[in-house]
């Protein structure tokens, strides 16, 4: 009978992000239906499950998920006991971690956790922000919210307790930070039991590595030049590769074929001083994974 490991994949709004590194790592997904909660995977070895992020720490610590990826945010808000198996630094719209934060409407007499004493909050994290209140030795009013929780203050509660990636909508909604509960970034974790299985966990960190090298190379490209060997010092003086390049001879001994890993932001300025430098024939590719 052939092994399977179930993983949970966020449904939402990482859904699509979640999808594409996965391409990005082999693993190509497609939805049978816009409903359906079971997406097909191009690797029978694999049942993936598309659940909401809240419910993933839960489900992979009962067991009924062998694995998943979800925010480090709802692993603590659920008090999960899970096994971390690899950070993976993305989201929705950029590679930053998100941010927890309290919140309440800019000019309001809350400035710090201290004026939240009686005060009514909303939020998804409920148990996470219970913990912060007890912290700081603080009693208040903590209701649940099905998200939207920018447009209540200040009619429907005093503060919020959210995520936020950029700060867009808390400025939208004219509210103001006041702190920050916790940094999160999404993290691939596996069921205690499931760990100790030598298949499964084979297969979980073959799946990290490969999700890792996919997302080291999005920030990554290649590079490749030809270049004389009266100016290969200097032009080496130039580079800022990962480790050293790779050089190979050419048909004419007084040339060389360099190659280099090199940061995409970094190719602007890299490309007009190599050129200077006596570089000829470069070409910027992309990468698809990189593993170190």
């Amino acid at each position: 009978m052939n092994q399977v490991l179930r993983i949970g994949i966020p449904k939402g709004s990482l859904q699509e992000a979640t999808f594409a590194l996965f391409k990005k790592a082999g693993y190509e997904f497609r939805m049978s239906s816009g409903r359906s909660y079971h997406p097909i995977v191009n690797d029978t070895e694999i049942e993936p499950l598309l659940i909401r992020p809240q419910e993933i720490p839960r489900y992979i610590e009962q067991g009924i998920l062998d694995a998943g990826l979800t925010g480090k945010d709802w692993i603590e808000d659920n008090g999960s006991d899970v096994h971390e198996v690899a950070e993976l630094a993305y989201s929705k719209a950029t590679h930053n971690p998100i941010r927890i934060v309290l919140a309440a409407k800019n000019g309001s007499e809350i400035s710090t956790a201290k004026n939240l004493q009686g005060k009514r909050i909303a939020t998804e994290y409920v148990r996470l922000t219970q913990r912060y209140l007890e912290k700081h030795g603080v009693t208040a009013q903590v209701e649940f919210s099905w998200g939207a929780c920018e447009v209540k203050v200040p009619e429907l509660a005093d503060a919020i307790v959210v995520n936020t990636e950029t700060g867009s909508s808390l400025r939208a909604h004219d509210l103001k930070i006041i702190d920050t509960l916790l940094t999160s970034t999404t993290r691939l974790v596996v069921n205690r039991t499931a760990w100790q299985d030598d298949w499964k966990r084979a297969k979980i960190e073959n799946l990290a590595m490969l999700l890792q090298g996919a997302l080291n190379a999005e920030q990554l490209v290649g590079l490749k030049m030809n270049v004389a060997r009266r100016d290969l010092e200097a032009i080496n003086t130039l580079l800022p590769a990962l480790k050293t390049p790779t050089i190979s001879p050419l048909a004419n001994g007084d040339w060389v074929a360099l190659e280099i890993i090199v940061a995409e932001h970094t190719v602007r300025d890299l490309l007009p001083k190599l050129k200077r430098g006596g570089a000829e024939g470069i070409v910027e590719y992309p990468l698809n994974k990189v593993v170190y």
